[in-house]
């Protein structure tokens, strides 16, 4: 027997096929909206970002804007880690590590913050920084390679932390309900990082407090940015700094960091706390180590980056 076809039947076939296009389409949409373009694919593959602004900061600080492959990328630096720009200089390859100061939720372009370390400024090093002097020689449009992501420590929110003993060992995840964080000059760009990721998550109750240290008021790098932060997040960032020499109506500390600094402006050594540090080798050396000793923190309560 034959059974007629009616017209009603087809109609209600077509929709249901309509809808189950349109809820694939529409779920095909939302997963590419959701779908973050990531520019380092691959750590060991270097990848060319051009120039595209450079303002002057300070009379010795730059701020390098890079674009990504479009305006859709990121970067894709996870929190706590840093990337590696490498450039042939005089002959020789040179490498360095950078932390980028704008968001990894920020599309088509990276930052950098960069102090330039001039030729017959420092005595110790009359040649200056190969690196940063090569980045302030560059013009618009000419291009750098990146590699990345590097590094032993990386935040993944709520007070988490996975942190490499070396580079060929697992990860250990540490969890901590309170920093203190010892910064010294260009140090404080993987710092700044850090802060920003865990101030504008509102369910991160993982409370700062910085001590960041210079030679001078007016080597203070990404000041403005941080007291902003402080001003806007008063209960979660504290914020306080030393300088070698200080003006006369200097309102905060003056000297190397100390004991009682570190007392006084970071976190108790309970074993909820941990002690991040980034600044030169000196300073970790004879500053921060041996007064962290002193007031009873462990080997495993910091970490140096």
């Amino acid at each position: 027997m034959i059974y007629p076809t009616t017209t009603s039947v087809f109609i209600a076939v077509g929709a249901v096929l309509v809808s189950t296009v349109g809820l694939a389409l529409g779920a095909y949409v939302m997963k590419r909206k959701k779908t973050k373009l990531i520019t380092l694919l691959d750590p060991a593959i270097k990848y060319a970002l051009k120039l595209i602004d450079k303002e002057t900061i300070s009379h010795d600080t730059r701020r390098f804007r890079f674009a990504l492959p479009s305006l859709e990328h990121v970067l894709g630096l996870p929190v706590g880690k840093h990337v590696y720009l490498s450039a042939r200089i005089d002959g020789n390859l040179v490498v360095r590590p950078y932390t980028p100061v704008s968001s990894d939720d920020d599309k088509g372009f990276v930052d950098l913050v960069v102090k330039i370390y001039f030729k017959n400024i420092n005595p110790k090093f009359p040649e200056g920084g190969k690196m940063s002097q090569y980045l302030e020689s560059l013009q618009l449009g000419e291009m750098v390679d990146f590699r990345g992501p590097g590094g032993l420590l990386e935040y993944k929110g709520q007070g988490e932390f996975a942190i490499q003993p070396d580079k060929k060992s697992p990860a250990e995840t540490k969890v901590v309900k309170s920093l203190g964080l010892i910064a010294g000059g260009t140090g404080i760009t993987p710092v700044l990082q850090l802060v920003r990721a865990i101030m504008k998550d509102p369910t991160d109750q993982t409370t700062c407090s910085l001590l960041f240290a210079n030679q001078t008021e007016r080597d203070i790098l990404l000041k403005d940015e941080l007291e902003e932060i402080q001003a806007r997040y008063p209960d979660r960032f504290k914020l306080w700094f030393t300088v070698d020499k200080a003006r006369d109506d200097w309102e905060y500390s003056q000297g190397f960091v100390s004991a009682d600094m570190i007392r006084e402006h970071l976190p108790e050594a309970d074993d909820d706390n941990m002690v991040l540090i980034c600044g030169p080798p000196p300073m970790i050396q004879f500053a921060c180590n041996p007064n962290l000793d002193k007031l009873g923190f462990r080997q495993s309560q910091r970490f140096i980056y």
